[in-house]
């Protein structure tokens, strides 16, 4: 075992030679016989979990970073920098190695970078990371891949550790570290941020982050930022920078980010009102290249993710689809479609529950399955991807039946063939309710799982008066897969079709929080493209009439008849419905592989009915439980501890 054997290196529970310790291996190896191999099947990642603590906190200085690894297609790696020594504080940089080739640096939610990678085959990964000056680059086999500011500008240690379907070698891992001798008298410039989020056409205020990187208190300088041929400048006086300190200078001025691969200049000068320049003006200007990503016209990404108030992880979920949301305002159409809890769905709920192996995990455009923190690197693919049609929603309102019309216009921008289908979303902001069930599990309460977006701060569970549920799946219309040949088998570019929905919306429904979310199926299954616009927007784009796909429908009449609890189980779980007739009732339960683990004829029942389930002999993770109801199916979600 590594940890046990080594005396650099030890597991993140500190229980070396444990459960979390990683076994060196000879199955395959860079140099030599040897090298250490990573894998989980779990879905919460694990349990190998190993920790190479570095000399110190590390926050100036030239550290460089070298390991070879070997990727199985299809599997992916993942590894996190630490920022503080007491590991499970904070993270300062987080790499995925995804399947299919594509790698993503992260800091705090941010995408740095995502270069591509080669799977099923040795190569060097280094990373050059200047501390003092916040700069980064990445190599793969010695050929630059690009570079980046990193958010956060202090490590600790690594922590490798695999997430679920992962396995990898690493092999020939090294490290070094030059330290830095602190000048007299030093600004720099260590960040620009505020631009690299943002698409093309957008508009952003810079921030630019100073640091003291000498000996003396800073006091005063002057800040110019340049893009696009604009410059802004800032003096900024009155302060006060201690040695190593940082501090963000925020303009209010915004640059509109132009396609293209462009330069962004920070410079610093006038330091303590000194008319020459500083002890080291190495780094008194930054230079990073802004590349937005340019959107298709009339794109907008649905990302559908699988959350539950159970989920101790989902709150991950919650921090970045409402990150997403506002980066991306208007383009990111997020759907929170909710398991086990009462803001479950079950036609949507069952649906999204076979195409994914956990929770929270989701779809973009209904494409591979990614965890919601990686969600932005599809959403930049997918954005940049012209759609075929182009959707236009149209609404009806009245306040006093509570009665919504939706009209779904669908025109397409090129000739198209095949069976095209069309489904409609609502979704709600700010869902509240009472009880626990309402409440959120929170792992990430106390910290000792890092930051997630103020999460770190509230308790396990978070209680229901501090919780409000964004993006949540109300209905989906007229079922998961969309209409069938809701357009001719052959539209012209410029064939226009209109699909109508009419919906009488709960009371206990918020219509100024509602959101319409019509959506375009392609024939393999994927979103082309989708409409979302509040009822306002809807009422003021006008009401179009066309082909009735649900007519004038209760969604109160459309609750959830059957709960599974507790959630997860430990021993067992209870399947509660309510039968209205006899009805013929089987159950079948199946494994996250597909493998039938029991079934049960139970012949004609009806009523209200509880049905245990022993749960006490199955292995950790994602069970599927189908209902048959008179030959009619329902697939629901078992979540064994």
């Amino acid at each position: 075992m590594l940890a046990e054997t080594s005396p650099d290196w030890e597991t993140w529970t500190s229980a070396n030679g444990g459960a979390d310790d990683v076994a060196v291996s000879s199955a395959n190896a860079h140099s030599g016989n040897n090298s250490i191999y990573f894998s989980s099947t779990s879905t919460t990642g694990g349990p190998a979990d190993v920790v190479l603590p570095f000399p110190a906190e590390l926050n100036v200085g030239q550290f460089n970073l070298e390991m070879w690894l070997y990727i199985n297609a299809g599997t992916g790696a993942y590894f996190n920098l630490q920022e503080e020594s007491a590991i499970g504080t904070s993270w300062a940089s987080e790499i995925y190695f995804l399947a299919g080739g594509i790698a993503q640096f992260t800091s705090d939610g941010d995408l740095l970078l995502a270069p591509s990678f080669p799977e099923d085959e040795w190569f060097k990964l280094r990373m050059e990371n200047n501390l003092s000056s916040n700069t980064w680059e990445i190599f793969i086999n010695d050929i630059s891949v690009g570079g980046y500011a990193n958010t956060v500008t202090q490590i600790a240690s690594i922590d490798i550790y695999p997430t679920n379907g992962n396995q990898f070698y690493i092999d020939d891992f090294s490290y070094e570290f030059i330290d830095y001798a602190l000048p007299v008298l030093n600004a720099g410039v260590t960040d620009i941020n505020n631009l690299y989020a943002a698409l093309a056409g957008q508009s952003a205020a810079p921030q630019v982050v100073v640091r003291n990187l000498g000996q003396t208190n800073i006091t005063s300088f002057t800040i110019e930022v340049t893009y696009n041929n604009t410059t802004f400048t800032q003096d900024v006086t009155g302060v006060n920078i201690a040695s190593l300190a940082f501090y963000n200078v925020d303009f209010t001025e915004q640059f509109t980010l132009i396609p293209g691969n462009n330069e962004v200049v920070a410079t610093i000068s006038g330091v303590n009102g000194m008319l020459t320049n500083d002890d080291n003006t190495e780094d008194d200007v930054k230079t990073l290249l802004v590349n937005p990503t340019v959107p298709a016209a009339g794109k907008k990404v649905v990302a559908e993710e699988g959350t539950g108030t159970w989920c101790p992880w989902c709150v991950r979920g919650t921090y970045f689809m409402e990150l997403l949301s506002e980066r991306y305002d208007g383009l990111f159409v997020g759907i929170a479609v909710h398991n086990a809890d009462p803001m479950v769905v079950g036609a949507y709920d069952s649906e999204i529950g076979t195409m994914i192996s956990g929770y929270p995990s989701g779809l973009v455009d209904r494409g591979p399955e990614y965890d919601p923190s990686q969600f932005e690197a599809p959403f930049l693919e997918r954005i940049q991807t012209a759609p075929k049609a182009f959707i236009e929603n149209g609404a009806l309102w009245n306040a006093d039946t509570r009665e919504l019309q939706i009209s779904a216009t669908t025109t397409f921008q090129e000739t198209v063939t095949g069976n095209y289908k069309i489904a409609l979303v609502l979704t709600e902001d700010d869902v509240t309710g009472t009880g626990s069930q309402w409440s959120q599990a929170n792992a990430y309460a106390g910290g000792n799982n890092g930051d997630m977006g103020g999460f770190e701060d509230l308790p396990s569970p978070v209680p229901f008066s501090q919780m409000e549920y964004d993006h949540v799946a109300r209905v989906i219309s007229p079922s998961f897969n969309g209409l069938p040949s809701a357009f001719a088998g052959m539209m012209n570019s410029g064939d226009a079709s209109i699909h109508n929905f009419t919906f009488i919306l709960p009371a206990g429904w918020d219509e100024t929080k509602i959101h319409i979310v019509a959506m375009v199926i392609a024939p393999d299954g994927t979103i082309d493209n989708a409409s979302s616009t509040s009822i306002t927007e809807a009422v003021q784009l006008g009401y179009q009439q066309g082909m009735e796909v649900v007519g004038i429908t209760s969604l109160s009449e459309q609750q959830e008849d059957i709960a599974i609890y507790p959630v997860p189980a430990n021993d067992y779980c209870v399947v509660e419905l309510e039968l209205q007739k006899g009805t013929e009732l089987t159950m079948e339960i199946y494994s996250a592989e597909g493998k039938l683990v029991a079934s049960k004829d139970y012949g004609t029942l009806s009523g209200a009915l509880r049905l245990p389930i022993n749960t006490s002999t199955w292995t950790a993770g994602i069970y599927k439980v189908r209902i048959i109801r008179d030959g009619q199916s329902m697939t629901k979600t078992i979540v064994k501890q």
